[in-house]
Formats: structure tokens, C-alpha cells, sequence
């Protein structure tokens, strides 16, 4: 677990809300990530974290509330302005171009933080030319990073499930973002896929990486988080280690039902 209560602050997001039609999605959402942290969101369905999840990265715009990335202020308007902000995600159900060899969709990922325009592109200029190499180097590095390297060529449809989910990962991380944010990287993961997913969160972490994940399986959640917080009706439950969330009796009657006690 990492150790950076008092490491600087990578996203802070404060006073969030959403409405869809008559319903209060998010009422008064807030919550601050700290560089190096790896950081859950949970709670039961309908709770709102995936509302709350897709206000930060830009799918859906918020009624109110203010972000802050890296110290500067940014507008979640539009989830390509977010990732030239610094924040790349995943999705629940994978997108990728399927079509595409692995290291062709992690080089796609890499070509947010590149200079070359359309013209150098259109006439392969050596300052292109030379700029393409050196993306596919990255990509390149980045499969292996995550394990799949030895599949660069297979067409993204080809590989695994779990190595999929591996390379979004890898395309996530070619944006070199500030943040990285994992939308339920374990969904359909049998119990040896997660091991490994772990282990990758683990190392990315280590690496000095933020991440911030929304996912189902509560226990992957409290073994790998250093904080959590815990939505209910789209309103803010509990917040803190996963011990302090395990011990809270709103999160143990709103999520683990009443009468239950985590362990």
C-alpha cells in the first residue's frame, strides 16, 4: 500500500451533481486522490458510482461541482478534452479497434502527446517518419510492461479476454496520464485473470502511477485500494482505508446488508 496521505494532490473534486429527468443521480459528491494512490469507488447497484465515474472522465457533464487535475482547474465536457487534460480510462465493456494489431491500438492511445500535424502525416516528413518509430518503441514497451508483448502483431479480437483488458490498460497508460481510471477492469475475469490484474495495478502503482477504480468485486477492491469511498443513493456514505469503510455501519447495512459485518 502506498504511503502518501501527505503526497500532493492529484484530483480533487468537490460539490458534485447530476440529475438525470426526476432522479438525483449525485447529490453533493466530492472526493481527493493523492499521487501515487490507488483509490475505489463501491457501492451497491444504482448507487451512483458509475454516474459519478463518467462526471469525472467527461461522458457525462455535471449540474454542478468543481475538478481540479493536477492543481489547475478542468471542465469534464467531453471525455477528449479530459484525456488531453490527464486522465485516461477504461471501459467496462472493452473498446478497442479490434481489427487493429495490439501494438496499433496502444500507438493510437500514444498519439494524444504527439506533435506532428496532418500535414507531416500526409507527407511523411522525416520529423513524422522518426516521431512513428519512436511511438511504436513506447507502444512496444508498454505491451511488454503489461505482460502481452509477445502478442504485438495479433489483431486486438484475437487475444484473451483477460489480455484485452490488459491492453486498454497499456493504451491507457500511452497517454501518459495523470490519472488513470479503471472502469471494472475485473468484470469477467475468472480468479486467475484477477491475480494477474492485481499484480498490474500493484506494479503500476509502484511505478508512482494514480488510479482511480470503480469495481464490483469488493474484496479485489479492499486487498488493492489505499482509500475508498462508498456512494448509496448517490450520496457520499463513508470514506477511508478499507479497514475504516469495513467497520462503518451505514456501509455495512447500505452495501453488505444489515447484520452483516465485514471481515
Amino acid at each position: 500500500m502506498s504511503n502518501s496521505t501527505q503526497s500532493e494532490i492529484v484530483l480533487e473534486v468537490k460539490g458534485v451533481s447530476k440529475r438525470f429527468g426526476g432522479l438525483q443521480a449525485l447529490s453533493d459528491v466530492g472526493i481527493t486522490i493523492r499521487k501515487g494512490q490507488v483509490y475505489g469507488l463501491i457501492g451497491p447497484n444504482g448507487a451512483g458510482k458509475t454516474t459519478f465515474f463518467n462526471v469525472i472522465t467527461g461522458l457525462y457533464t455535471p449540474d454542478g461541482g468543481t475538478f481540479q487535475l493536477g492543481g489547475a482547474p478542468y471542465t469534464p465536457t467531453a471525455v477528449h478534452e479530459v484525456a488531453a487534460a490527464g486522465i485516461a480510462r477504461t471501459f467496462q465493456n472493452i473498446r478497442l479497434f479490434p481489427e487493429m494489431t495490439a501494438l496499433e491500438n496502444v500507438m493510437v492511445g500514444r498519439h494524444v502527446r504527439t506533435s506532428s500535424g496532418l500535414i507531416g502525416a500526409i507527407f511523411r516528413t522525416p520529423g513524422f517518419k522518426a516521431e512513428e518509430a519512436a511511438i511504436a518503441r513506447r507502444a512496444q514497451e508498454l505491451l511488454d510492461y503489461v505482460g502481452i508483448g509477445k502478442y504485438a502483431e495479433f489483431k486486438a479480437r484475437t487475444l484473451s479476454y483477460g489480455d484485452q483488458r490488459r491492453l486498454e490498460i497499456a493504451r491507457a497508460l500511452a497517454t501518459d496520464p495523470k490519472l488513470i481510471a479503471l472502469d471494472e477492469p475485473a468484470a469477467g475475469m475468472n480468479a486467475t485473470e484477477k491475480v494477474v490484474l492485481r499484480e498490474l495495478i500493484d506494479r503500476i502503482r509502484k511505478d508512482g502511477r494514480t488510479i482511480l477504480i470503480i469495481e464490483h468485486d469488493v474484496k479485489l477492491m479492499m486487498g488493492l485500494c489505499d482509500r475508498l469511498t462508498v456512494l448509496d443513493y448517490g450520496k457520499q456514505i463513508a470514506e477511508g482505508t478499507a479497514a475504516e469503510v469495513q467497520r462503518n455501519e451505514k456501509v455495512i447495512e447500505a452495501y453488505l446488508g444489515a447484520g452483516h459485518k465485514a471481515h
